[in-house]
């Protein structure tokens, strides 16, 4: 490929979008305390300087900063305080039918907890409503311990704080986001670029930086980079890392390297992985290309390059790279 303007055209892309990750923490002394009741089927709170009581217990107190440590069972029954419908349950939510989420004062609670309760339509339910709670079968120190609440009196009275119990130390919550995303009209001509096997950068005019991937205004002088250059997929590694250490969702096993390249004529680099070669044998100005997946699995990503390989060419000159680290 050679460097020159391209035709690429430009109409901004929208695609829906899915952020999904499990959040895994350590849990503390007083969330920790919290769902380790729960496990146990018992509902507890904390104590605050002003004497209420917290449900859930939050880590610190509100009027004092100091750590929360007086811990009070409380019952799992209680009163409906405020509520709204949910007319159409999302993924992951309580229930998988209509129910109301409302804010819950638990009998010997001073605040309210969020939860779900389980009535059939939004005439069964109103500020004032007697609920109890409907354990998991299985549980394991987590908020859905509760399933959700149903109306009705609870049996179990006020619970006791038991603190020889096997503490629950950390917790896993998955986040599950789904949305519209819409490109700006620079990230929608270098996508496009990419599904037909171009690398397109963007600059703000003749004389100015090319920036690949594109920024939607020149940092340097605040125009926007809407003229499309089309670059080789060809250039240099500036610097890299040799990635050791094993993680989550791992697709190639250590070790590997992860560099940042600069493509001739562009005036940024930017991260990929650079395979086919020793990772010992990787260096600064060492020439790459770029390694393209099979032209029918290429799409609107950066994904359609598998990674970038050497040349073999003579290494580039430090000195045609030092601004660019």
């Amino acid at each position: 490929m050679t460097i020159g303007k391209s035709g690429v055209a430009d109409k901004p892309l929208s695609a829906p979008l899915n952020l999904h990750f499990d959040y895994t923490r350590s849990t503390g002394p007083t969330i920790g305390a919290f769902v380790t009741a729960l496990r146990d089927r018992k509902v507890i709170g904390a104590r605050g300087s002003n004497g209420r009581v917290f449900v859930p217990p939050p880590e610190f107190d509100p009027d004092t900063a100091e750590p929360l440590t007086d811990f009070v069972g409380v019952s799992d029954g209680g009163t409906v305080v405020s509520w709204t419908w949910m007319p159409e349950p999302i993924e992951g939510q309580p229930l998988t039918k209509p129910f109301a989420w409302a804010l819950i004062k638990l009998d010997g609670a001073d605040t309210s907890m969020l939860h779900a309760v389980d009535v059939d339509s939004p005439d069964d339910i109103s500020t004032g409503l007697r609920v109890r709670a409907r354990w998991a079968s299985e549980r394991i120190g987590q908020i859905k311990d509760i399933e959700c609440f149903e109306p009705g009196e609870s049996e179990n009275g006020i619970a006791t704080v038991d603190s020889t119990a096997d503490p629950v130390t950390m917790i896993t919550t998955p986040v599950d986001l789904h949305f519209m995303h819409s490109a700006s009209a620079e990230e929608s001509f270098y996508l496009r670029g990419l599904a037909e096997g171009k690398l397109i950068g963007g600059r703000s005019g003749p004389e100015d930086k090319i920036y690949i991937p594109p920024r939607g205004a020149n940092p340097t002088n605040g125009k926007p980079t809407s003229e499309q250059i089309e670059l080789p997929d060809k250039g240099i590694v500036t610097t890299f890392c040799i990635v050791n250490v094993p993680f989550l969702g791992q697709r190639i096993k250590p070790p590997y390297v992860a560099a940042y390249v600069l493509l001739d004529g562009a005036d940024i680099p930017f991260l990929h992985l650079i395979l086919e070669c020793d990772a010992a044998d990787v260096r600064m100005g060492m020439r790459v290309e770029a390694k393209w997946k099979p032209r029918e699995e290429w799409g609107y990503t950066l994904d359609n390059i598998e990674y970038f390989r050497p040349t073999g060419e003579p290494d580039a000159e430090y000195s045609t790279f030092q601004h660019h680290l």
